[in-house]
């Protein structure tokens, strides 16, 4: 019988609620409170994260997103600023000492990436992994991918694109050089892609969630059973959003 884990699905809830929610299920699962979770999530309003490591002065135009109701936050894990509109974003949780999890960070990166790579193809989209955290589709990247380890536990979250406004998106990061943005766009342009660029045509949040639940359940051979945060993930989750990511000593640290 194929092991058990659980599925969660929240959608359009804020920036600061989806990453408290992540490491809340970290904390949990860490403990051996909860099994290995897989969810899959949207964000509102819109948002950008920045990777744990960058300055949000130096990356975002909180001008911008002022203006037009985006909110930001940073994430626990490392990377580059993403901004969050319309696609499908996953975390998985897992403890490190799980077999289905190798203790090779690029290893593990891979085999999570295969399940993405999996629910794609129950899309009609054929993708691959490159390394270290991208994958890619007729050459353009759809999904990027970061991952922590913390209490020896596994965190991994990524996107998959279901349609992007690359002109938007530069709106609300800061280019150090004003003169190359046209080509900057451009250039992004070519490098990434969609699900509706591919498709020609728009896919539901729940049609995409459906793909991507057979993809994990056939990379790492088990059931995904829908289920809810735990009563100490509630409590961690209000707990983790009010002090830490919504705030501005959080957010603005670097």
């Amino acid at each position: 019988m194929n092991e058990e884990w659980r599925l969660l699905i929240t959608e359009d809830i804020s920036a600061y609620k989806n990453m408290a929610m992540d490491r809340a299920e970290l904390v949990s699962i860490s403990k051996g409170n909860a099994p290995p979770t897989v969810r899959f999530f949207s964000w509102k309003p819109r948002a950008i994260s920045i990777g744990y490591f960058q300055s949000l002065k130096e990356e975002v135009n909180l001008e911008a997103c002022r203006n037009l109701g985006v909110d930001y936050v940073r994430r626990i894990t490392g990377g580059g600023a993403v901004f969050h509109d319309k696609e499908l974003t996953y975390s998985i949780v897992i403890p490190e000492s799980h077999n289905q999890i190798p203790k090779n960070i690029m290893e593990s990166y891979g085999r999570i990436c295969g399940a993405i790579i999996k629910g794609l193809n129950h899309l009609g989209i054929k993708s691959s992994y490159v390394p270290i955290n991208d994958i890619i589709s007729s050459g353009k990247k759809i999904s990027g991918n970061a991952q922590t380890r913390k209490a020896k536990t596994v965190l991994q979250h990524g996107t998959i694109l279901m349609d992007v406004d690359v002109e938007e998106m530069f709106s609300l990061l800061i280019v150090p050089n004003e003169k190359i943005k046209d080509k900057l766009i451009s250039d992004v342009k070519e490098r990434v892609t969609s699900v509706k660029d591919i498709l020609g045509k728009n896919i539901s949040f729940s049609d995409v969630a459906n793909a991507m639940k057979k993809g994990f359940e056939e990379e790492f051979d088990v059931n995904l059973s829908k289920g809810a945060l735990t009563d100490e993930e509630k409590d961690l989750t209000e707990k983790f959003e009010n002090e830490f990511f919504s705030t501005k000593m959080w957010n603005h640290r670097r």
